[in-house]
């Protein structure tokens, strides 16, 4: 058994192997193993539920992408645009750009319920979203990316920074490649993410002053018929499809759309304005499969915004609550 005593050599190798496993977390990253030992079933069972809510109703598909890039573009990817307001909490949902505008709560709280069944207190509302935002583009058609995996979830909101920080659908080229470039994007990964418009719906609000206003960048069949669901005053959650020709799927149509001056929103067709994007709107709508690879890869790298990890965050067990 020896002497019982330690020699000097053994304690300082003791101590520097604590040390070390209390910086582990200091240091930890994402990976694409995170929960292959704690939550083997993760992928599947978020799938599933994605999966269901698409087959209900196939314009999910687009609001699932947009409820994740709104939750990476403020703060970070960590699941805080997901909580609900609370005495110490004002919620990013009612910031003017999320308000009556993002969905797709409902399907992470589902997602998230059906993990907690079989992982309780594992795996975080953050890295649920980033997943399901990945599967929803998949079942429309879209390219699979691997999401990196062990985000924690916020206990703070942003309110400030989700009511400023996000793209507006007023706002002109320079101030698009500047807000994409102020998160560590190109311009070509900013007009490959505005691709996500190749599905989903935008409000009348939102773009009747670009089909009323005569301007010389929109076809004139195109207003005409855009006009007939979106009056010129009032019926401001009137909905028009972003892409007129496959509203439901991923694809390409949506630069096929804008080098036919059919985008629906300004932010839509000022990347075919003269500028810097011109080239790049006019390869992916010749190349889908290189649309989609870009596609992908921005997709990849969004989802991996300034992640809470280690000893960041917490494991919310309701994503909309603290409790």
């Amino acid at each position: 058994m020896g002497s019982g005593k330690y020699s000097a050599a053994a304690i300082a190798a003791t101590s520097f192997f604590f040390v070390f496993l209390f910086c582990m977390p200091c240091n930890a990253q994402l990976s694409t193993s995170f929960y292959d030992q704690t939550c083997p079933d993760l992928q599947s069972t978020v799938k599933t539920q994605v999966r269901t809510s698409i087959s209900a109703e196939r314009r999910m598909a687009g609001s699932l992408i947009r409820l994740h890039f709104h939750d990476c573009f403020v703060q970070g990817c960590d699941a805080s645009i997901l909580l609900d307001d609370s005495p110490t909490i004002q919620s990013e949902k009612s910031a003017p750009p999320n308000k009556n505008s993002v969905r797709g709560y409902d399907v992470i709280d589902r997602a998230k319920t059906a993990v907690e069944k079989i992982c309780p207190g594992i795996v975080s509302c953050a890295d649920i979203l980033s997943i399901a935002a990945r599967d929803a583009t998949v079942l429309a058609g879209g390219p699979s990316w691997t999401v990196k995996l062990g985000r924690r979830d916020s206990t703070t909101t942003n309110f400030a920074q989700a009511s400023n920080g996000l793209p507006f659908f007023r706002d002109n080229l320079q101030k698009l490649i500047d807000d994409f470039a102020n998160k560590g994007f190109t311009i070509r990964e900013m007009v490959a993410l505005s691709g996500a418009h190749s599905f989903g719906q935008a409000q009348c609000f939102t773009f009747r002053d670009r089909i009323y206003n005569n301007a010389s960048d929109i076809d004139a069949g195109f207003a005409s018929t855009r006009r007939r669901g979106c009056p010129s005053s009032g019926g401001d959650s009137k909905l028009a499809p972003l892409d007129l020709v496959t509203s439901t799927s991923f694809d390409n149509n949506y630069y096929k759309n804008i080098m036919q001056k059919k985008g629906l929103l300004e932010t839509d067709q000022i990347l075919l304005s003269g500028g810097s994007t011109d080239d790049i709107v006019r390869d992916y709508s010749k190349n889908p499969a290189t649309f989609k690879s870009d596609f992908a890869a921005a997709m990849a790298k969004m989802s991996d915004l300034s992640p809470l990890t280690g000893q960041s965050g917490v494991i919310r067990r309701i994503c909309s609550s603290l409790a």
